[in-house]
């Protein structure tokens, strides 16, 4: 059976497969990523790790913990959760890098725990940006780390795969950061929402791995879980050059040196070998089926601002500049544009001049390292020449965190990878995103503004959906403690992007005294006060499509089990919500034609239920058959993606952390 290249990477890391299993979009799998990096979050995974009776890691080499989010903050309680997230990492033999060291992200590259061909996760986000090296990124949730921490081991529902093509080639002065942008605003209708994406196209060899890197991390902002680039002749060099560097500098700042003889533990000139011999088998196979197939003209993009307070809008810099919009303040921080390569374009344009001087321009490394060689080639210091000020290699203003943040009524534009309502400060704020280039041009002159020659023209763009291949009919096997069978009633809640606050109201999400029943009782409430008078137990609760968007809180989970839901089945499931509702037992299941039938069947607006309600009973009963891998309702039988082993096994096992306590 054809794979692409990420089924490929996750047939590796894949454990408890059955004979001759082929990893496909859809699996419920088991994976043993090659690491796990968790930063100043780990404070939150130590407890939930000792709660499960853990005592040691599974596996030392694996585990990666950085300090990179809060380090401008010197208060007692700070430093002393960094001295017990430090003092555990140590005692336990983890890798550890202290505040200052950099990003986390950052390090994971320089470090060569993220490596082509392989899996590794984090929890964070921006995991993606792992894909700008050809490994396979993808985050993770707390509770998920504590279990790899614990057996090396979590599960993963390989996501549907989104082939994106990069066409033609680059014009000067545009950058990988006017590439990931062009592709937020211009597919800006949650095209690869929860998607996996590979990258390909002739596009990709002039693209440099730091432009590849910046890319990979704003497919977050893009809605995808991964952004995964091919493994060419330029990773090849870039890891050759990086070793040359690592031996230059020694191995200073590296946490674990296996061989203990000096050589670097994870890059090193025998494993790039390994990597050269590998690559024939790290390509997707020509007839791999991709859900969506995107492709963009490169040579089309021009640069561009994003926002302000959204990704999925843009504007050339050609035509934004001239509503001379007044910038406060302005940023070269965080993870996605903060290397060396962005710190010289920067550089290169403020060099003996100064920024405005209404203007604070804040400038930090992505790593110690960054700011060191960019130190070697006078780039840090002829920004600072022009006023700049420096924070130290870490997150800082990019998640609202620090000096530098945006005030009420301010405008700023940086080079980070989100501009949220509220994310870098004042929610009364408007923030802009754009290329280090863009952003320090803009600095200089005081508003947004970059000297831009080229043509002025539309992105060529298109996009094609693919009909899914029949899913197999192959019998799944059942194990003990798993239902074969599901029946019950369908409730419909027809809307789309259902958030979590409407799940599960924000105003209970951090009262601990909050039991199940009192869960029970306030389920839905924003969404629909009278869900919890319609919904009876054993119901099968009908969603529409990305349910359960919004915050990580897993009460928006939890709440509905203990309201007596046996499932959801939803057209699509952000993918938080999805792993937290896994990791507590409770099934989620997509079924997108299902869903749309309903849609067809009923009309929200003509349904009643003692008043005009958001949700109703239909009256239809729902067979789920998990051995064929079927819904039948309303007597048409619809396919579903089978539930494997890993899955059923969390299920069977009430959650993630039975789950472990059981593999303990």
């Amino acid at each position: 059976m054809p794979q692409t290249l990420i089924e490929k990477i996750v047939q590796r890391y894949a454990v408890g497969l059955l004979p001759d299993q082929i990893v496909q979009s859809g699996d419920y799998i088991t994976i043993r990523p090659a690491y796990v990096m968790t930063h100043d979050n780990t404070g939150a995974v130590i407890p939930k790790f000792k709660s499960i009776g853990a005592t040691k890691l599974a596996n030392p080499r694996q585990v990666v913990i950085t300090l990179d989010h809060d380090i401008q903050n010197k208060d007692e309680k700070n430093l002393q959760k960094y001295r017990k997230i430090e003092e555990f990492a140590k005692s336990m033999g983890a890798d550890f890098y202290p505040a200052g060291r950099g990003i986390g992200h950052q390090i994971m590259i320089e470090e060569g725990y993220a490596w082509p061909g392989t899996m590794a996760v984090a929890s964070d986000s921006h995991s993606n940006m792992y894909g700008g090296i050809g490994c396979l990124g993808t985050p993770i949730v707390r509770t998920d780390a504590a279990a790899i921490w614990a057996t090396g081991k979590t599960w993963w529902q390989v996501p549907p795969i989104a082939k994106v093509e990069l066409k033609g080639k680059l014009q000067t002065g545009v950058t990988g950061k006017d590439v990931i942008i062009a592709l937020c605003g211009f597919f800006n209708n949650d095209e690869v929402l929860n998607h996996a994406i590979e990258f390909v196209g002739e596009g990709i060899k002039y693209l440099s791995i730091d432009e590849r890197l910046t890319i990979a991390n704003m497919t977050t902002e893009w809605g995808a879980l991964v952004g995964l680039f091919p493994i060419d002749e330029i990773t090849l060099e870039w890891l050759k050059q990086r070793a040359k560097f690592i031996q230059q500098r020694g191995l200073e700042g590296v946490s674990s040196d296996a061989d203990g003889n000096g050589k670097h533990p994870r890059i090193n000139e025998e494993r790039i070998l390994e990597l050269e011999k590998e690559l024939p088998n790290l390509q997707p196979d020509r007839d791999a089926f991709y859900s969506k197939e995107l492709t963009i003209d490169l040579s089309s993009i021009e640069p561009y601002v994003s926002g302000p307070n959204t990704v999925k809008k843009i504007t050339p810099v050609s035509e934004i500049k001239n509503k001379k919009i007044k910038i406060d303040k302005a940023y070269l921080v965080s993870c996605v544009n903060s290397r060396v390569e962005d710190i010289a374009e920067a550089a290169k344009i403020l060099k003996g001049k100064k920024v405005a001087e209404h203007v604070k321009f804040y400038i930090g490394a992505a790593s110690s390292e960054v700011q060191k060689e960019s130190e070697k080639r006078g780039d840090w210091q002829a920004l600072i020449e022009a006023n700049a000020i420096p924070l130290p290699p870490g997150c800082g203003p990019c998640i609202g965190l620090g000096t530098g943040l945006l005030e009420d009524g301010e405008i700023g534009i940086s080079a980070t990878n989100r501009n949220f309502k509220g994310r870098m400060g004042s929610p009364n704020a408007l923030a802009y995103l754009a290329s280090p280039a863009v952003v320090a041009y803009s600095a200089l002159s005081g508003y947004i503004d970059y000297e831009w020659k080229g043509p002025h023209q539309k992105i060529i763009g298109e996009i094609r959906t693919n009909t899914k291949r029949n899913i197999s009919t192959t019998s799944v096997q059942i194990i003990d403690g798993f239902p074969s069978e599901i029946t019950g009633e369908l409730i419909f809640c027809p809307q789309d992007n259902l958030n979590t606050d409407g799940i599960y109201p924000s105003k209970y999400t951090y009262n601990d005294d909050m039991t199940p029943l009192d869960q029970a009782k306030v389920v839905m409430e924003n969404y629909d006060p009278n869900f919890k008078n319609i919904v009876k137990e054993g119901d099968i609760l009908v969603g529409g499509f990305n349910f359960g968007t919004g915050s990580s809180r897993e009460q928006a989970a939890t709440a509905l089990k203990y309201k007596g839901i046996q499932l959801v089945i939803a057209g699509s499931f952000n993918e938080t919500y999805k792993r937290n509702a896994i990791n507590n037992g409770f099934l989620i299941i997509e079924c997108p034609e299902l869903v749309n039938d309903l849609r067809r069947q009923f009309d929200q607006n003509q349904l009643t239920i003692h008043e005009v309600v958001k949700s109703h009973r239909t009256g239809i009963t729902a067979k789920i058959n998990f051995q064929n891998s079927t819904i039948k309702a309303n007597d048409k039988t619809y396919s579903i993606n089978p539930i494997g082993t890993a899955a059923q096994e969390l299920i069977a096992a009430n959650g993630l952390e039975n789950w472990v306590k059981f593999n303990l």
